[in-house]
């Protein structure tokens, strides 16, 4: 593991790089048994089990996967919400209700989304604040719960109202264990999360 105790910009983005290069470097098995073993932790803890509306992602670039969680989630009657890249706004997310007969698109990245320009379909759009867990996706972790985003800020502008009193979601950060490090800086615009899970370990902050 690397010491990141301080960082350059130019020493966070390599570091960026590499650790989005450990885990596409993970086979299509070591992919899928670990999206199994973040599942088994992700059953376990008291906010999923409480929860009754909960965001996560379609993995991308090698993300750890939680979309094996989805058939537990609608067993207990769980609704499921998927990120969706905010039009007209500066690198912000909707979250929009996610089921079999959703029409998907995809967006500037690539990445699957819900369609959210037919009308009947905008009324299930839902906002950060009405959710009870989001599980987001990490480049980067380390022990103390600090953690290293895609670096455009998507979370953190959508969940800077976490700072705020009022109504909130707990937030779980996922990544396969080898993109941990030993220590990463907290930057001042990093919105504190709940916990960390891979596919090794639960982290508390």
């Amino acid at each position: 593991m690397q010491d990141t105790a301080a960082l350059t910009d130019d020493t966070r983005r390599r570091l960026r790089r590499e650790l989005r290069q450990r885990r596409r470097e993970l086979s299509v098995k070591k992919r899928r048994d670990a999206a199994e073993r973040l599942c088994r932790h992700l059953r376990q803890l008291p906010e999923m089990q409480r929860a009754k509306r909960v965001a996560l992602y379609l993995p991308n670039d090698g993300e750890i996967d939680p979309t094996p969680l989805i058939p537990w989630l609608k067993r207990r009657g769980t609704r499921v919400h998927l990120p969706v890249l905010k039009p007209l706004s500066l690198n912000q997310l909707w979250f929009v209700h996610y089921h079999a007969a959703t029409p998907m698109v995809v967006n500037r990245y690539g990445i699957p989304e819900p369609e959210t320009r037919f009308g009947a379909h905008r009324a299930r759009r839902t906002p950060a604040w009405a959710l009870d867990v989001i599980l987001l996706p990490l480049v980067g972790f380390d022990e103390r719960g600090q953690r290293m985003g895609m670096g455009g800020g998507f979370y953190d502008r959508t969940l800077a109202f976490t700072r705020r009193p009022g109504p909130c979601p707990r937030l779980i950060g996922l990544a396969h264990d080898c993109q941990r490090v030993e220590r990463l800086p907290a930057a001042s615009w990093d919105v504190p999360l709940d916990a960390i899970v891979s596919d090794a370990r639960v982290i508390r902050p």
